[in-house]
Parts: structure tokens; C-alpha cells; sequence
């Protein structure tokens, strides 16, 4: 699994860096075919909105065959951030994985009855 972090208006220290390895072990132990996930870590500095604190702010980007998955956390504590945006993630992916395995098992008995159907629809009446 390829997994990139940055920051934006922060410098990624080396805990962080340990800590959004550590989190995202846990997706990865649901779901073994990810291709890559971009982390970012910034801080949002809107002073007006909530009297001068600063949000902490946590997004990834999962790719998987045929699809992306977002999702991002905001809090006032960067590692509460990263925590929170990891269990997103897994709940993505376990959502994602149960719908999966459900196209596999309802899938081929779907497409056989379909196709007995247009095999009968198809033969000419005499």
C-alpha cells in the first residue's frame, strides 16, 4: 500500500507521521487491495468564526480498483483529527467491502435467470 502524507500551513512531524501509519494499519487489515491513500494534514486558522482557535484538520484519499474514497475530520486536536479520520475510513471500506461481497453472491444467479429468459423470449412461436 502506497500511503503519501503532507501538510498544509503545518509541518508533519515525525509522531504524525507514526500515528496516521499506525491508523490506517487497521483499514488496511479490513481491506487488502488498496492501491494508495493521500493524507493531508492542514491547519485552518479562521479566527473570526470561532474566536481566534484554530481547526485541525485531517483528509485522505483511498483509491481502490474503480473507485475513490474521501473523507475528512476536523477538530481542535490534531492527533483527534487523524483518529477520526481513520475510523471514517474503515468505515468506508468495511461498507464498501460488504457491498462487494454481496454483488458476488446475488450476482450470478441474477444474470442466469435473466439470460433463460431472453433464450426463451428470443425462440420463435410456430
Amino acid at each position: 500500500m502506497n500511503v503519501s502524507i503532507s501538510g498544509h500551513h503545518i509541518s508533519v512531524t515525525e509522531a504524525m507521521d507514526n500515528a496516521v501509519r499506525e491508523k490506517l494499519v487497521k483499514v488496511e487489515r479490513h481491506f487488502d487491495q488498496i492501491q494508495s491513500i493521500q493524507v493531508k494534514l492542514s491547519l485552518d486558522n479562521s479566527g473570526s468564526s470561532e474566536g481566534g482557535k484554530k481547526t485541525h484538520k485531517a483528509e485522505a484519499i483511498m483509491r481502490v480498483a474503480g473507485q475513490e474514497m474521501f473523507v475528512q475530520a476536523c477538530e481542535d486536536d490534531m492527533y483527534k483529527a487523524i483518529n477520526d479520520m481513520a475510523d471514517k475510513l474503515d468505515r468506508q471500506v468495511r461498507k464498501y467491502k460488504t457491498r462487494q461481497d454481496r454483488k458476488k453472491t446475488q450476482g450470478p444467479g441474477r444474470d442466469e435467470r435473466y439470460e433463460e429468459l431472453t433464450a426463451d423470449d428470443a425462440a420463435p412461436a410456430m
